[in-house]
């Protein structure tokens, strides 16, 4: 199960969209940069960024996240465990094209696995290491879609769109 510690509150901010999230492409280690579209929509976030007082700023240390997280006024600290899931080969396919097999599993998300790639469950171990050094307070998360959904599990509004934010309190949230 990971766990946001006690007294620690998130703004989850998934970075903006992508030319590979536009065509529909996998994007995980990748380091592609934002589309027009993904800058505007961090600097979307710039005014709802300004009304915070956090305790810490973090970003994954892939570009599209530190562009969205400069963009919105955020300053954050670099830190490569908030990367997206490895897809390993299946990086840079086109959800379209990819088995339904493959797209049922990804779907469900928990036991995922893709080829050469690395797994939910290490997923969830690096991001958990993040979470368990942080002080009680606000702290905001510029990341990818993959960590939201594992962070998000369990709860109805698990989905946030490229350039959005939600916010997480802490409690437990299941994980396989």
């Amino acid at each position: 199960m990971v766990e946001v510690p006690p007294g620690v509150r998130l703004w989850l901010v998934r970075h903006g969209s992508t030319a590979w999230s536009e065509e529909g492409r996998l994007c995980g280690r990748s380091d592609v940069p934002l589309s027009p579209r993904g800058r505007l929509q961090a600097q979307a976030l710039r005014d709802a960024a300004a009304r915070l007082t956090p305790a810490g700023v973090w970003s994954s240390d892939l570009r599209r996240a530190r562009e969205t997280a400069d963009l919105a006024g955020l300053s954050a600290v670099s830190d490569g465990r908030l990367r997206e899931l490895d897809f390993g080969s299946l990086e840079g396919a086109r959800w379209d094209d990819l088995p339904a097999a493959v797209r049922e599993a990804m779907l469900a998300f928990d036991g995922f696995q893709a080829p050469g790639g690395e797994s939910v469950w290490d997923l969830a171990r690096r991001v958990e290491g993040l979470l368990d050094e942080l002080a009680p307070g606000l702290h905001v998360l510029v990341t990818h879609g993959g960590v939201i959904r594992l962070l998000m599990r369990g709860r109805p509004e698990a989905h946030v769109a490229p350039g959005g934010a939600i916010r997480l309190e802490a409690q437990p949230i299941a994980r396989s």
